[in-house]
Order: structure tokens, then C-alpha cells, then sequence
């Protein structure tokens, strides 16, 4: 593991990766930082060909130490798709959807949790717990049952039912509640509190952003190692852009890609756009979304812990956040 150690993106402390750690003290998300020196001089890009088509394939660039740690279902490496209708129509020949549709839960948030439960088992985690909209909850809720984690999963009570069934399915004890996510984490933040469980809640802990990470790395591998020009991704917690960001700007530091980072777009509903205002009156935080409501359930978050995160993220690669209808 090439792990340096752990730091705070918003007051620049840092702390001991080998600690089983959740929050900087200042109360901002901990980044998970890497000696990237030593892994270009183990790694090379070649190298990537003959390795097996998961996220794993980028080990190098990821937290878990001792490979028996790691919980692997067959996540990652999706396919990047042309639309090869659709682009033209709208003016753009070179426009490509990544399908995540495919990994194991059916959602990208396998990634996240594939990195997060391995790097959890091998801290020595016992119970974890985690308020969701539905599909990280179910993600975790699978990759804990072959960790031997227990995971309690605390959701709205209109959750879609798939994700609710799959973490029945996978033993895991799952609560329904009323209200939205936010009204998820207070339960799981007092749970915590009172039981002393691991808090895996979005941006409680650095290690799920290291397997949203990934989908930046197959980006550059699968276009050859040319940057995209730009990238739109919906956005709720945000874990998914902050980690696509991350991704490109450790494999520009090893010079793998080079030129201007993609331009990164938040896409969120208007019944839910806490950053899409924030972006609009050039804020560095966003604030709680009241009365948030829309379709769109997996996005519906009030107020991203990593909001600061996303607009730096957004403000650094002149991207922008953009918001749409339910109808649309």
C-alpha cells in the first residue's frame, strides 16, 4: 500500500492512515493521500493490460493493504458506450455514457463500497452503520456480508423497495424512517454515539472516495489516457465527482494524462439543488435544501458534508452545476 497518510482538505491537518479514523478534528472529510513517486516507480501503465478488468486493477492507487482484506464481486471497469444517435443529434459526435448500470447492486456505489468495506475490514470494523437514500446502503450492505461486518442500514421509508430487499437479502438490519436522508443521519449519528459503531455515512469516512476514484481512472485508461473535455454526473453527496477530480489530478502529479482537466458538471433536480445554488451566487458552501422533493431519490441530499469539496472541484476545472426538471 503506497498510502502516505490522511489530511484534511480544509484546515491541513493530517493523521496516521493505520488509525481507525472518521473525521478531521476541525470536523471536515479526511482525503486519503498517496506517495505517488513510489508508485510510478512500481507501476506503469502497460503494466494495466494484463491485470483482471475490476477496480482493482489500480491497487496501487488504492488504501487496502494485504489483498486477503479485499472484498471483490466483480466491480468495476464498466463499459464506455458512444451514443452514437443521441451525440450527433445534440451536436457532439464524441459523446459516450460510462454504464455503471452493470457492476455488482446495479449503481456505481458498489465502487465506493467495495474500497470502503475492505479498507473497513481491515481496520478491524465489527459494525458499521450508515443512513441512505437506497442504493449505497444496499451496496454496503452486500460487501459487509462476505467481510463478516454487521451493517445497519437506517433509510427513508419511500426508498425504492429493490435496494431495500437487497439488504434484507444480505442480513444486514435495515430501518425505515420517516422523512428524508438527512432525517436518516441524525438516527445513525445518535446509534453511533450510543453503540460506538463505525459511522460510514457519506464522507464520514476517507475510504469510500477511493472507490468512486476508480471511474476517473478507467476514464483516462479507456480513452487511451486523453483527458475527456468534459464530464456531467448527477449529484447528490457528491462522492462521485470529488473522486473523479481526485483521480485526474494524482494521474496528471504522475504524468500519465496531461493538459487541462475535464470540465466537471454537477447535475442535480430542481426540487433538490442545494450546490446548483450555490454554484449560481459563487459560494464555496451550499446551503440546507428545504422541503427538498423530486424524482430523482438517489440525488435528493439537502446538504452535502463535501459541498466545499464539490464547488472546489467544480470552480477548479471551470465546470458548473446545472439543474433539471422531474419532467425533463
Amino acid at each position: 500500500m503506497y498510502v502516505s497518510h490522511l489530511s484534511c482538505p480544509k484546515c491541513s491537518a493530517t493523521y496516521e492512515s493505520e488509525n481507525l479514523i472518521q473525521l478531521c478534528e476541525c470536523g471536515a472529510p479526511l482525503l486519503v493521500d498517496y506517495d505517488l513517486s513510489k508508485v510510478q516507480a512500481v507501476l506503469k501503465k502497460e503494466m494495466l493490460k494484463d491485470r483482471e478488468p475490476t477496480l482493482w486493477r489500480y491497487r496501487e492507487l488504492l488504501p487496502v493493504k494485504e489483498e486477503k482484506n479485499i472484498i471483490c464481486l466483480g466491480e468495476g471497469m464498466t463499459p464506455l458506450l458512444p451514443l452514437k444517435n443521441l451525440g450527433p443529434q445534440l451536436g457532439m459526435p464524441d459523446l459516450y455514457l460510462k454504464d455503471e448500470g452493470i457492476i455488482p447492486t446495479g449503481t456505481f456505489k458498489a465502487r465506493g463500497a467495495a474500497v470502503g468495506v475492505s479498507r473497513a475490514k481491515e481496520l478491524g470494523v465489527k459494525v458499521l452503520a450508515m443512513p441512505t437514500n437506497g442504493n449505497a446502503g444496499a451496496a454496503w450492505a452486500v460487501y459487509c456480508a462476505p467481510a463478516g461486518i454487521k451493517a445497519v442500514i437506517v433509510m427513508p421509508e419511500d426508498a425504492p423497495p429493490i435496494p431495500r430487499g437487497e439488504c434484507a437479502i444480505a442480513g444486514a438490519s435495515l430501518y425505515l424512517v420517516k422523512g428524508l436522508i438527512s432525517d436518516a443521519g441524525k438516527i445513525v449519528a445518535q446509534a453511533v454515539a450510543d453503540h460506538g459503531w463505525f459511522d460510514a455515512s457519506t464522507l464520514k469516512e476517507p475510504y469510500r472516495i477511493e472507490g468512486k476514484k476508480t471511474m476517473g481512472l478507467e476514464l483516462a485508461e479507456q480513452l487511451n489516457w486523453n483527458m475527456p473535455a468534459v464530464i456531467l454526473y448527477p449529484t447528490g453527496g457528491g462522492v462521485g465527482i470529488i473522486g473523479i477530480y481526485k483521480a485526474f489530478k494524482e494521474l496528471k502529479q504522475m504524468g500519465w494524462v496531461e493538459g487541462k482537466l475535464p470540465r466537471l458538471v454537477a447535475v442535480q433536480a430542481t426540487g433538490c439543488a442545494p450546490i446548483v445554488k450555490a454554484f449560481e451566487e459563487k459560494r464555496p458552501d451550499s446551503d440546507f435544501w428545504e422541503g427538498a422533493k423530486t424524482c430523482a431519490f438517489g440525488i435528493t441530499v439537502p446538504k452535502a458534508l463535501g459541498d466545499f469539496l464539490i464547488l472546489d472541484a467544480i470552480y477548479k476545472t471551470d465546470g458548473c452545476a446545472i439543474a433539471v426538471s422531474d419532467d425533463e
